[in-house]
């Protein structure tokens, strides 16, 4: 039965993913949703990108989640949705002339009274995360605050970990590669959900890798959701505190660390890094240079 579901999950994932893309591509083509200049932004290399790949993937995770039986699907396809939703909307309508970055620059924001694209975004994922758990949380704990308890751990898993893989979607490929990495575990076990994210994936990396397509906020947190809700319903208790525990502390890092600094410093990460990419350019080469001698700050939420 879980093989099945693994196997029909990862399928309708990856068809839905692949079918919303030209979809969207050719609705935009026609002059709808705004057209190219909505959704076309500039990568690493200064080259055109296309953002259709999230809402595409958003698509295919939450179809893929919705058919992947388990514990929770609804809560599940509930989050990865609200988590897409949220994203979009800030890679949409984000204000670039007065851009906030990172978690701490959105809360603080909030703290003066100012709320931004980003900021809401972090409101509306976290409370998306509270009720995907609320409803989706089975009631093992012997008492009625220990429920309480696991509701919160599991909330926090979901939003903090659509968070983190957003975090890593700052190169081709590296996000989806993240989450495909984190959901293997559950994948062995031939759990649904981790079929849906190895589904979406696979239709979504030709683009991304060719850099054709990137995920931005609303796919990679779409992503980060699903593999939080994975964890969230299916682990042990333990197993949930200590994933919560690495997810802050690498969200925590992040203000401090550039990530890209990190892999491109580490042989093995480096090589699962730029495996399927494309050579990586002068000018990525010469940022790393200097961010060996001067500390850059990883973008944020």
């Amino acid at each position: 039965m879980g093989a099945g579901r693994f196997i029909v999950a990862g399928v309708v994932a990856g068809v839905a993913t692949a079918f919303a893309r030209r979809k969207l591509d050719e609705k935009v083509a026609e002059g709808s949703l705004g057209g190219d200049e909505t959704w076309t932004r500039t990568n690493h290399r200064g080259e055109p990108i296309s953002l259709l790949e999230g809402p595409a993937v958003t698509a295919g995770l939450v179809a893929g989640a919705a058919v992947s039986g388990g514990t929770a699907p609804v809560a599940t396809a509930f989050a990865t949705a609200a988590a897409g939703g949220f994203g979009l909307y800030d890679d949409l309508a984000e204000d670039t002339e007065t851009r906030t970055k990172g978690l701490r620059g959105h809360l603080g924001a909030l703290l003066q009274g100012r709320l931004t694209t980003g900021g809401l975004k972090v409101l509306g994922i976290s409370g998306s995360a509270l009720i995907a758990s609320a409803v989706g949380t089975p009631r093992t704990a012997r008492t009625a605050f220990g429920h309480v308890v696991d509701i919160g751990l599991n909330g926090a898993l979901i939003g903090g970990t659509a968070n983190l893989v957003n975090l890593f979607d700052l190169r081709p490929g590296r996000a989806l590669k993240a989450g495909v990495a984190a959901s293997l575990p559950f994948a062995l076990a031939g759990t649904g959900a981790a079929g849906a994210v190895l589904g979406a994936a696979a239709a979504a990396a030709p683009g991304d890798l060719g850099e054709k397509d990137m995920l931005g906020d609303g796919g990679a947190n779409a992503l980060g959701a699903l593999v939080g809700s994975q964890v969230a319903f299916n682990a042990p208790r333990a197993v949930r505190w200590a994933t919560l525990a690495g997810v802050v502390g690498l969200m925590a890092a992040s203000e401090k660390v550039s990530f890209s600094q990190v892999i491109a410093e580490n042989e093995w990460l480096n090589k699962a890094d730029m495996l399927g990419r494309r050579p990586a350019a002068a000018v990525e080469e010469s940022v790393a240079e200097l961010a060996q001698t001067k500390p850059v700050a990883t973008p944020g939420a």
